[in-house]
C-alpha cells in the first residue's frame, strides 16, 4: 500500500470501546431506530461494489462497521447524528449500498446508518413536476411514482433498480439519460436538500439549489440528506434500439451522428464486439460487429433507422422498453457492462473518462499500444452543453504499475482521467479540492464524524 493511501486511511483513531459503548447506550433507548450488530450484517452493510476495482478491494476488505442503525424518522437521524458527534463516533451513511468506489465503506469503523427506511415521496408539484423525496427512496420505486403522473426520472444510474436517490445523489454523477441531460452537477437538477447536521444538538436545515450544490457529490462526507428537490421530465416512451456496424471508425462517426441529430435521446451507448460477445445472451451475438445501444423517442426511430442505412450499419428496433420488463438495453450500458465483463472474467476492471476531441486519434493510439487488454465502452454525455463521448473502458488487470501507466496514457493524449481506483471524493474526479465541499463539512460537521477520510480536502 502506497503512503497516499496509509494517510487517508489513517487520518481517524481506532474507535474506543468505551466511547462506542456509551454511544450505544444513548441510541438503544431511541424510538424508530433499529441497532444490528451481528457480525454477517456489519459486514454486509459496510461494503459496496469497491471489488470493482482491484485496489479498492485491496484497501477496504478489512474496514467493518462496530454497529449499523436504521433510523426510520428524521427525528431518529437527527438523534443519532448528536450522539456520535458528542462521543467522537465515525459516522458513515449508506444508501443501497450499490456504490462502486467505497463511498459507504467505514474507514475506521465506528456507525454505518442506513438510510433506506426514509423512503417516501412527500410531493409532486403538478405544474413545474419538481418531485420531494426522502433520501432512502428507491429509483426504481421513484420512478414508477412518477410515470403514473406522466413524468419521468431525468438521469438514473444503470443500479437504478437497486440504488436510492439520495446514494445516486451523494455518490453519483451522471448514467441513463447524460446523453440528454448531462451530469448531476450541472445547475437544474437538484433543486433543494433537507439536511441534518452532524453536531453535538444536530440541526435540520432547508437549503436551496446554491446551498444544495456543495453537498452533491461529497459521499455524505459533509450533511446528511433526508430529503431531496429533483427536476424530472416528462415521460417519454423510450424506444429500444440497436445498430451493428462492422467498422469501429464508422461506429463512432454513427454515434456522433446519432447525437447530433434532431431525435430525443435517453441513451447512447457503444461498445467493441469482444464486449458485446460477453453480454447476456438474450441482446444476441455480435456477429463480429461492434454494437451501438440507443433509448430514441418514438418520432425519432426513422431517424435512426436512415442514419444507420447510410452508415451500411444493421438497425434492429425492438420496440417500447416497457415492453421487455427486466431485460432492457439500458441493463447492458454505464457500469453494468463492467458488471456483465467481470461476470465472465473478474480480471476485468474498469477506467473513467472524458475522451479528446477528435476521439478516433485517441482511441487509435491507446489500441495499438494496450492491445486487447483495453476494450473500447463509450457513452454520449452532454458535457457543459456540448455532446462529448464518455469512455468507460475495460481493462485487463496487469497490476497497479501497469493501470497507472494507462492513465497517463490517457491523459497525455487530453483525456480527462476520473480515477474509480481511489476512496477520495477529489481524487475520483478533477484532483483538486473542491472549497464549498470543505466549507460545507466545517459548517455541518464541525467535528468531522462524517464519513472520515473521503474529502481530502479536511485530512
Amino acid at each position: 500500500m502506497d503512503c497516499r493511501y496509509q494517510f487517508v486511511l489513517a487520518v481517524w483513531p481506532m474507535t474506543s470501546t468505551r466511547l462506542l459503548a456509551d454511544c450505544c447506550a444513548e441510541l438503544t433507548a431511541v424510538a424508530d431506530l433499529e441497532l444490528i450488530d451481528a457480525p454477517v450484517e456489519l459486514k454486509r452493510f459496510s461494503r459496496d461494489a469497491y471489488d470493482f476495482s482491484p485496489v479498492l478491494r485491496e484497501q477496504l476488505e478489512g474496514c467493518c462497521a462496530d454497529v449499523v442503525v436504521r433510523p426510520h424518522t428524521v427525528a431518529a437521524v437527527a438523534v443519532v447524528a448528536g450522539a456520535c458527534t458528542r462521543h467522537g463516533i465515525p459516522l458513515t451513511l449508506r444508501g443501497a449500498g450499490t456504490g462502486n468506489y467505497g463511498q459507504c465503506v467505514p474507514l475506521q469503523g465506528g456507525v454505518v446508518m442506513l438510510m433506506g427506511a426514509l423512503s417516501k415521496v412527500r410531493h409532486l408539484d403538478p405544474d413545474t413536476g419538481v418531485v420531494t423525496v426522502e433520501s432512502g427512496c428507491l429509483l426504481r420505486d421513484l420512478d414508477q411514482h412518477l410515470s403514473r403522473l406522466g413524468r419521468q426520472l431525468r438521469l438514473l444510474p444503470s443500479s437504478w433498480r437497486s440504488a436510492s436517490v439520495g446514494g445516486f445523489v451523494a455518490g453519483g454523477s451522471g448514467g441513463i439519460g447524460s446523453v440528454r441531460w448531462g451530469f448531476l452537477r450541472d445547475p437544474g437538477h437538484l433543486l433543494a436538500l433537507e439536511v441534518v447536521t452532524a453536531e453535538d444538538s444536530p440541526r435540520q436545515l432547508q437549503l436551496d439549489a446554491a446551498g444544495s450544490e456543495a453537498l452533491n457529490h461529497a459521499y455524505g462526507s459533509n450533511g446528511i440528506i433526508t430529503a431531496l428537490s429533483l427536476a424530472t421530465a416528462p415521460a417519454v416512451a423510450w424506444q429500444e434500439v440497436m445498430i451493428d456496424c462492422e467498422d469501429w471508425s464508422e461506429a463512432v462517426a454513427l454515434a456522433l451522428r446519432c447525437t447530433r441529430a434532431a431525435v430525443d435521446l435517453h441513451l447512447c451507448s457503444l461498445h467493441e464486439r469482444p464486449i458485446v460477445d460477453q453480454l447476456p445472451h438474450w441482446c444476441g451475438a455480435s456477429n463480429g460487429q461492434h454494437r451501438l445501444l440507443l433509448l430514441v423517442a418514438p418520432d425519432g426511430v426513422s431517424t435512426l433507422e436512415r442514419l444507420a442505412e447510410e452508415a451500411g450499419a444493421h438497425c434492429k428496433v425492438w420496440g417500447q422498453e416497457a415492453d421487455r420488463g427486466g431485460t432492457g438495453l439500458r441493463e447492458l450500458t454505464w457500469n453494468h457492462t463492467t458488471m456483465h465483463m467481470r461476470a465472465v472474467d473478474p480480471d476485468w476492471t474498469y477506467l473513467q473518462m472524458l475522451l479528446p476531441q477528435p476521439e478516433l486519434a485517441a482511441m487509435k493510439v491507446l489500441k495499438q499500444q494496450w492491445g486487447d487488454d483495453l476494450l473500447w465502452h463509450l457513452e454520449a454525455v452532454r458535457q457543459q452543453g456540448v455532446q462529448r463521448l464518455a469512455a468507460l473502458p475495460i481493462v485487463r488487470w496487469r497490476g497497479r504499475q501497469s493501470l497507472e501507466q494507462l492513465m497517463n496514457d490517457c491523459r497525455q493524449l487530453g483525456a480527462v482521467v476520473f480515477n474509480p481506483h481511489v476512496i477520495t471524493v477529489e481524487d475520483g474526479g478533477l484532483g483538486v479540492v473542491d472549497a464549498d465541499q470543505v466549507a460545507a463539512k466545517c459548517r455541518y460537521d464541525p467535528k468531522g464524524v462524517l464519513n472520515p477520510g473521503k474529502l481530502r480536502g479536511c485530512l
